[in-house]
């Protein structure tokens, strides 16, 4: 959510250094070496003061165990280390440092941040290895009392949250199915992960990232800055907002559950033929976080098209459907935008918070034309993470064979059936692509003017 480094980052992808091509063709604002350039520009002195720089999953294990190696899945997805540079001497789990042609040190040095790479990498990492490696001694004595856990118990080299979500969603079971599957990992932000076996060069898309999620596979990784975030933006801020959480803390149920609710009995009330025909004079571009991917434009703004000056529940539910569908034509441009540059996606896997939302699945099932797979485990970030522990338990040899023992499908649900839900989508989608066709345009006649 934080984009205060687009400035550093359109610099740094003004220089079109090699290692950008391994993230979608150019560094998000939400990537390290944009942040860190933003920090050591802003606050010199917190720069100055600083031995380290790590992320938050690095930064636990590290916590944990006193070993500093970092994951290949952060370092890869977020710092630009090219994790395939020896790739053909690597095997899951064999080996703990990569070589130093990891970490493109001239890259580093022409964005201005050459004093990271220093000391042999130091501040940023000296070793990395796969998810699941044991890291030192496994709990340190002072960690293990904090936790309340056994000194020694094993701890395992981290995946980002929702990566552990995308390795405790997918079944691994068939290496050309795991192919055509894209995992959404659904919270604040939506994540949408998909593996390939060759690596996909992916316009706006960020990777290919080898090993960074399930080992010797590439992670393609797109994504929506917010999703849960621009729901609950949209419902906190109408003036129905208080009345609608009186209501609901009333009935003992969630204000999404009560919406859901709203919008059936509307349904009813007016005899339409589908749910989703509820919104047809509602259209949302959901940009309200810029947009992560396909066009990769931090600077992408939300739009609503169609409000009034209603400000009852049911016009609240309303703008709530055209928002879930608007985050749904996104994940359907992002799924097209994939298979346009070599995937075959044609199944989802959802897992997070909003994935228990059952109008929200099946609304992206029948905007996306994909059934989607829910796991049997309703938490499959903590599941991710609990392979990791495994791995480094030595209760599996690796990755993929925890995987398989511990990950479980669980409800599908299909796309309707009905064709008149297909041609009203794909309607409304048309009208989503041309509402960011329209903001360039609206853009470029301002830049224009203020010259």
């Amino acid at each position: 959510m934080d984009h205060r480094a687009v400035d550093q980052a359109d610099r740094i992808n003004a220089r079109n250094s090699p290692v950008l091509q391994y993230c979608g063709g150019g560094v998000s604002p939400e990537m390290q070496a944009p942040k860190l350039l933003w920090v050591k520009e802003n606050l010199q002195e917190s720069w100055s003061m600083a031995c380290r720089w790590m992320d938050l999953s690095d930064w636990l294990a590290y916590r944990a165990t006193g070993d500093d190696t970092r994951s290949l899945c952060t370092t890869v997805c977020k710092w630009t280390y090219l994790g395939h540079a020896h790739m053909g001497q690597w095997r899951e789990l064999d080996s703990r440092d990569m070589e130093a042609c990891g970490w493109d040190e001239v890259f580093w040095e022409e964005i201005g941040l050459g004093d990271l790479v220093e000391g042999n990498r130091a501040k940023i990492g000296r070793s990395v290895a796969f998810p699941g490696h044991a890291l030192g001694s496994g709990l340190t004595p002072t960690s293990a009392k904090e936790l309340g856990l056994l000194p020694g118990t094993p701890v395992g080299t981290s995946l980002i949250d929702a990566h552990a979500g995308g390795v405790g969603v997918m079944e691994i079971s068939d290496e050309e199915a795991i192919c055509r599957r894209m995992v959404l990992v659904c919270g604040t932000s939506t994540c949408h992960m998909a593996v390939s076996k060759n690596k996909l060069f992916i316009p706006g898309v960020w990777g290919p990232f080898w090993s960074a999620m399930i080992p010797e596979y590439w992670l393609t990784e797109g994504g929506q800055s917010a999703t849960g975030a621009l729901l609950d933006y949209i419902v906190e801020n109408h003036a129905a907002a208080p009345l609608l959480a009186n209501h609901a803390a009333s009935q003992s149920v969630s204000i999404f559950e009560l919406l859901n609710k709203i919008l059936l009995s509307m349904a009813h009330e007016q005899n339409i033929p589908f749910l989703s025909a509820l919104s047809q004079d509602t259209h949302v571009l959901p940009d309200f976080h810029g947009n992560r991917s396909p066009v990769a434009d931090p600077k992408s703004k939300g739009v609503i098209c169609g409000l009034t000056l209603d400000t009852s529940e049911k016009y609240l539910a309303l703008l709530y459907l055209a928002t879930i569908q608007g985050i749904a034509y996104g994940t359907r441009h992002i799924v097209e935008h994939c298979n346009a540059h070599g995937h075959k996606i044609d199944t989802l896997l959802a897992c997070g918070g909003l994935a228990k939302n059952s109008l929200y699945i099946q609304e992206h099932a029948d905007i996306i034309g994909c059934p989607i797979i829910l796991p049997r485990e309703n938490e499959s970030v903590l599941l991710g993470a609990s392979v990791l522990g495994a791995v480094a338990a030595k209760k599996f040899s690796g990755i993929h064979d925890a995987m398989k023992s511990m990950n479980a499908a669980g409800k599908v649900v299909h796309p309707s059936s009905d064709p008149r839900v297909k041609k009203y989508h794909d309607a409304k989608y048309k009208i989503f692509r041309s509402l960011y066709e329209q903001q360039l345009s609206h853009r470029s006649t301002m830049a224009q003017a203020l010259q």
